[in-house]
Protein backbone atom coordinates (compact mmCIF):
# COMPACT_ATOMS: atom_id res chain seq x y z
CA UNK A 1 0.00 0.00 0.00
CA UNK A 2 2.65 2.38 0.84
CA UNK A 3 4.29 1.81 -2.45
CA UNK A 4 1.07 2.37 -4.01
CA UNK A 5 0.71 5.65 -2.04
CA UNK A 6 3.93 7.09 -3.27
CA UNK A 7 3.36 5.73 -6.86
CA UNK A 8 0.02 8.19 -7.35
CA UNK A 9 1.65 11.00 -4.66
CA UNK A 10 4.44 12.02 -7.08
CA UNK A 11 2.72 12.55 -10.67
CA UNK A 12 -0.14 14.32 -8.99
CA UNK A 13 1.31 16.66 -6.59
CA UNK A 14 4.47 17.51 -9.28
CA UNK A 15 2.03 17.32 -12.19
CA UNK A 16 -0.57 19.98 -10.76
CA UNK A 17 2.76 21.97 -9.18
CA UNK A 18 3.72 22.13 -12.90
CA UNK A 19 0.42 23.79 -13.56
CA UNK A 20 0.03 26.27 -10.42
CA UNK A 21 4.03 27.57 -11.40
CA UNK A 22 2.36 28.16 -15.12
CA UNK A 23 -0.44 29.60 -13.53
CA UNK A 24 1.90 32.24 -11.33
CA UNK A 25 3.47 33.35 -13.90
CA UNK A 26 0.15 34.62 -15.78
CA UNK A 27 -1.83 36.22 -13.27
CA UNK A 28 1.61 38.55 -12.36
CA UNK A 29 0.59 41.19 -14.02
CA UNK A 30 -3.13 40.97 -12.06
CA UNK A 31 -0.74 42.09 -8.93
CA UNK A 32 -0.35 40.25 -5.58
CA UNK A 33 -3.74 39.14 -4.73
CA UNK A 34 -4.07 36.58 -7.77
CA UNK A 35 -0.30 35.06 -6.88
CA UNK A 36 -1.62 34.78 -2.97
CA UNK A 37 -4.63 32.82 -3.96
CA UNK A 38 -1.93 30.32 -6.30
CA UNK A 39 0.56 29.62 -4.02
CA UNK A 40 -2.00 29.28 -1.29
CA UNK A 41 -3.93 26.32 -3.58
CA UNK A 42 -0.41 25.04 -4.42
CA UNK A 43 0.47 24.91 -0.41
CA UNK A 44 -3.25 23.64 0.41
CA UNK A 45 -2.86 20.68 -2.44
CA UNK A 46 0.28 19.80 -1.02
CA UNK A 47 -1.48 19.29 2.18
CA UNK A 48 -4.25 17.16 0.58
CA UNK A 49 -2.02 15.00 -1.35
CA UNK A 50 -0.15 14.51 2.06
CA UNK A 51 -3.29 13.61 4.04
CA UNK A 52 -5.55 11.85 1.48
CA UNK A 53 -2.86 10.05 -0.80
CA UNK A 54 0.01 9.38 1.59
CA UNK A 55 -2.01 8.70 5.15
CA UNK A 56 0.12 11.50 6.57
CA UNK A 57 -1.61 13.23 9.63
CA UNK A 58 -0.68 16.74 10.37
CA UNK A 59 -0.98 18.19 14.37
CA UNK A 60 -0.17 21.45 15.77
CA UNK A 61 0.36 21.08 18.98
CA UNK A 62 0.42 25.27 20.46
CA UNK A 63 -1.10 28.07 18.94
CA UNK A 64 0.24 29.71 15.80
CA UNK A 65 0.76 33.62 15.96
CA UNK A 66 -0.46 36.30 12.71
CA UNK A 67 1.53 39.04 12.28
CA UNK A 68 4.53 40.56 12.89
CA UNK A 69 6.80 37.68 14.61
CA UNK A 70 10.30 35.59 13.70
CA UNK A 71 9.07 32.47 12.72
CA UNK A 72 11.94 29.92 13.25
CA UNK A 73 10.92 26.59 11.96
CA UNK A 74 12.87 23.34 12.42
CA UNK A 75 13.93 22.52 8.93
CA UNK A 76 13.86 18.22 8.60
CA UNK A 77 12.65 17.73 5.33
CA UNK A 78 10.76 20.16 1.94
CA UNK A 79 7.54 18.98 3.43
CA UNK A 80 7.33 22.24 6.02
CA UNK A 81 8.80 24.54 3.35
CA UNK A 82 6.11 23.75 1.24
CA UNK A 83 3.37 23.92 4.26
CA UNK A 84 4.27 27.24 4.95
CA UNK A 85 1.49 29.37 3.46
CA UNK A 86 -0.72 26.66 4.47
CA UNK A 87 0.33 26.98 8.11
CA UNK A 88 0.75 30.90 7.89
CA UNK A 89 -1.47 32.29 4.95
CA UNK A 90 0.85 34.66 3.89
CA UNK A 91 4.31 34.49 5.21
CA UNK A 92 7.21 35.48 4.13
CA UNK A 93 10.34 33.06 4.07
CA UNK A 94 13.73 33.43 3.99
CA UNK A 95 15.08 31.15 1.27
CA UNK A 96 18.78 30.45 -0.25
CA UNK A 97 19.28 32.56 -3.05
CA UNK A 98 20.31 29.22 -5.36
CA UNK A 99 16.78 28.42 -5.26
CA UNK A 100 15.53 31.88 -7.50
CA UNK A 101 17.24 30.73 -10.72
CA UNK A 102 14.88 27.75 -11.12
CA UNK A 103 13.14 28.62 -13.92
CA UNK A 104 9.66 30.53 -13.52
CA UNK A 105 9.63 29.53 -9.70
CA UNK A 106 12.42 31.79 -9.02
CA UNK A 107 10.41 34.82 -10.70
CA UNK A 108 7.08 34.20 -8.90
CA UNK A 109 8.43 33.32 -5.20
CA UNK A 110 10.60 37.07 -5.77
CA UNK A 111 7.05 38.42 -6.35
CA UNK A 112 5.05 36.66 -4.26
CA UNK A 113 7.66 38.24 -1.12
CA UNK A 114 10.32 35.27 -0.46
CA UNK A 115 13.66 37.01 0.94
CA UNK A 116 16.82 35.38 -0.98
CA UNK A 117 19.32 34.84 1.23
CA UNK A 118 22.82 34.96 0.10
CA UNK A 119 25.64 32.98 2.74
CA UNK A 120 28.64 34.23 3.01
CA UNK A 121 27.89 37.38 0.77
CA UNK A 122 29.02 40.48 3.28
CA UNK A 123 27.72 42.94 5.10
CA UNK A 124 25.50 44.48 2.13
CA UNK A 125 23.66 41.61 0.97
CA UNK A 126 22.84 41.36 4.67
CA UNK A 127 21.39 44.73 4.95
CA UNK A 128 19.45 44.02 1.70
CA UNK A 129 17.99 41.43 3.33
CA UNK A 130 17.24 42.91 6.37
CA UNK A 131 15.76 46.14 4.40
CA UNK A 132 13.54 43.67 2.42
CA UNK A 133 12.39 41.38 5.59
CA UNK A 134 11.17 45.30 7.21
CA UNK A 135 8.87 45.96 3.90
CA UNK A 136 7.25 42.39 4.45
CA UNK A 137 6.96 43.33 8.13
CA UNK A 138 5.42 46.35 7.08
CA UNK A 139 2.78 44.64 5.02
CA UNK A 140 1.74 42.52 8.20
CA UNK A 141 3.75 39.34 7.35
CA UNK A 142 5.31 36.86 9.38
CA UNK A 143 8.58 36.46 8.59
CA UNK A 144 9.66 32.48 8.35
CA UNK A 145 13.52 31.52 9.05
CA UNK A 146 15.22 27.86 8.88
CA UNK A 147 17.74 28.78 11.99
CA UNK A 148 19.86 25.99 11.33
CA UNK A 149 20.17 27.09 7.53
CA UNK A 150 19.49 23.69 5.69
CA UNK A 151 17.91 20.16 6.30
CA UNK A 152 19.03 18.32 9.13
CA UNK A 153 18.07 14.52 9.71
CA UNK A 154 15.61 14.09 11.79
CA UNK A 155 17.47 12.58 15.57
CA UNK A 156 20.33 15.20 14.76
CA UNK A 157 20.50 19.03 16.31
CA UNK A 158 23.02 21.19 14.52
CA UNK A 159 24.27 24.75 15.51
CA UNK A 160 22.47 27.82 14.16
CA UNK A 161 23.30 29.48 11.32
CA UNK A 162 25.49 32.87 12.28
CA UNK A 163 23.02 34.85 10.89
CA UNK A 164 20.22 34.23 12.58
CA UNK A 165 21.73 35.74 15.73
CA UNK A 166 22.30 39.17 13.40
CA UNK A 167 18.52 38.94 11.68
CA UNK A 168 17.11 38.60 15.23
CA UNK A 169 18.79 41.77 16.02
CA UNK A 170 18.73 43.49 13.22
CA UNK A 171 14.61 43.10 12.66
CA UNK A 172 13.89 43.31 16.48
CA UNK A 173 11.19 41.59 16.17
CA UNK A 174 10.04 38.22 18.89
CA UNK A 175 10.50 35.01 17.79
CA UNK A 176 7.97 31.99 17.78
CA UNK A 177 10.05 28.99 17.47
CA UNK A 178 8.49 25.95 15.68
CA UNK A 179 9.45 22.48 16.15
CA UNK A 180 8.66 19.77 13.44
CA UNK A 181 8.91 15.87 12.79
CA UNK A 182 8.66 15.19 9.00
CA UNK A 183 12.53 13.80 8.58
CA UNK A 184 11.25 10.01 9.42
CA UNK A 185 8.32 9.82 7.12
CA UNK A 186 8.43 13.02 4.38
CA UNK A 187 12.48 12.86 3.95
CA UNK A 188 12.55 9.90 1.95
CA UNK A 189 12.12 8.55 -1.58
CA UNK A 190 9.35 6.22 -0.36
CA UNK A 191 7.42 8.91 2.21
CA UNK A 192 5.13 6.86 4.77
CA UNK A 193 1.85 7.29 6.48
CA UNK A 194 1.70 8.14 10.08
CA UNK A 195 1.61 11.49 11.94
CA UNK A 196 3.75 14.92 11.26
CA UNK A 197 3.56 17.15 14.88
CA UNK A 198 4.40 20.31 14.66
CA UNK A 199 4.58 21.94 17.93
CA UNK A 200 4.44 25.89 18.56
CA UNK A 201 7.41 27.23 21.25
CA UNK A 202 6.82 30.09 23.80
CA UNK A 203 7.38 33.12 22.15
CA UNK A 204 10.58 35.15 22.39
CA UNK A 205 11.23 38.59 23.33
CA UNK A 206 13.43 40.81 21.00
CA UNK A 207 16.51 41.93 22.48
CA UNK A 208 17.88 39.62 23.80
CA UNK A 209 21.13 38.44 23.44
CA UNK A 210 22.94 36.08 20.91
CA UNK A 211 23.93 33.25 23.49
CA UNK A 212 20.16 33.30 25.06
CA UNK A 213 18.03 33.59 21.46
CA UNK A 214 20.38 30.83 20.11
CA UNK A 215 20.11 28.69 23.17
CA UNK A 216 16.28 29.29 23.60
CA UNK A 217 15.38 28.84 20.17
CA UNK A 218 17.70 25.86 19.71
CA UNK A 219 15.97 23.58 22.51
CA UNK A 220 12.42 24.75 21.60
CA UNK A 221 12.84 23.76 17.85
CA UNK A 222 14.75 20.41 19.07
CA UNK A 223 11.74 19.45 21.14
CA UNK A 224 10.53 16.80 19.11
CA UNK A 225 14.19 15.73 17.73
CA UNK A 226 14.11 11.90 19.80
CA UNK A 227 16.05 9.63 17.30
CA UNK A 228 13.68 7.90 14.88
Amino acid sequence: MTVLRNLLFYPLFYGVSAVMVIASLLVLPFGIGPLKRVVSAWSGWHRWCVHRVLGIEVVIEGELPRGEFLIAVKHESFFEAIDMPRLLGFPTVFAKRELFAIPGWGFSAKRYGLVPVARDAGARALREMIALARIRVGEGRPLVIFPEGTRVPHGESRALQSGFAGTYKLLKLPVVPVAVDSGPLYHRTLKRPGTITYRVGETIPAGLGREEIEARVHAAINSLNAPA
